[in-house]
């Protein structure tokens, strides 16, 4: 696939957790999609991202990605993001706190004929806990 094709699914993956259509990700995702950095719990595939990000916006339901830095070659798609969310649910066994968070990421995926199959992650995830109070 040609690095825009790339850049484009990255992006419909990045639309589908903003519009909250997590069922895109059949389209998106190979069933055996490999996540390097999985969340607690997390299978492969669809189904693994599917479940994370209900996670996510159950807990944040005002979540959102911002991506700030994007590039990209024939296989992969690596960018740099800013996500924030106001926490308003259940998260990792904490009640909601009610406080706003903004913390960044960075990500890479891999891709092979016009689907994500491998990713690797890291997010401050630290930093979200201190700015819940909960770290």
């Amino acid at each position: 696939m040609s690095e825009e094709s790339n850049i484009e699914v990255q992006q419909k993956f990045g639309e589908a957790v903003n519009n909250r259509d997590f069922a895109a990700f059949d389209d998106l995702v190979a069933a055996d999609c490999v996540d390097n950095d999985p969340g607690p719990g997390q299978v492969a595939g669809p189904e693994g991202y599917k479940a994370l990000f209900t996670e996510l916006v159950t807990a944040f339901p005002d979540f959102a990605l911002e991506v700030e830095r994007l590039v990209a070659n024939d296989t992969d798609v690596s960018f740099a993001y800013t996500a924030t969310g106001t926490h308003q649910g259940p998260l990792m066994g904490h009640d909601a706190t009610g406080r706003s968070v903004s913390f960044r990421g960075l990500q890479i995926s891999r891709f092979e004929n016009g689907k994500m199959v491998e990713r690797w992650g890291s997010s401050d995830q630290l930093g979200m806990l201190q700015q819940l109070g909960l770290a």
